[in-house]
């Protein structure tokens, strides 16, 4: 994939956020969503992966085209930086 950590972090953060749908992340970085489930279960701890697939799977606000949504956000204003956050990474 050839992502520097500042990027890693940012996708990580989208893909966590339920309003951010998979199709925002690959326009901003060109990451299908079969790649951002790959490296959230590299980057996360297990129990966290798990609770997170849990959470996205099959969920509208992630998939445009299952969405209402005509104009996606691409980050939540209560979107905080997750850099060095011990919790969600190994």
């Amino acid at each position: 994939m050839g992502l520097n950590e500042r990027d890693t972090d940012r996708i990580i953060e989208m893909a966590w956020e339920d309003r951010t749908p998979f199709d925002a992340i690959e326009a901003q970085f060109g990451i299908p969503e079969k790649e951002v489930i790959k490296l959230m279960r590299k980057e996360m701890k297990p129990t966290s992966f798990k609770m997170w697939r849990k959470r996205v799977s099959g969920r509208k606000t992630k998939h445009l085209a299952q969405s209402a949504r005509q104009n996606p956000r691409f980050k939540s204003s209560a979107q905080r930086d997750i850099t060095g956050n011990k919790i969600s990474k190994r």
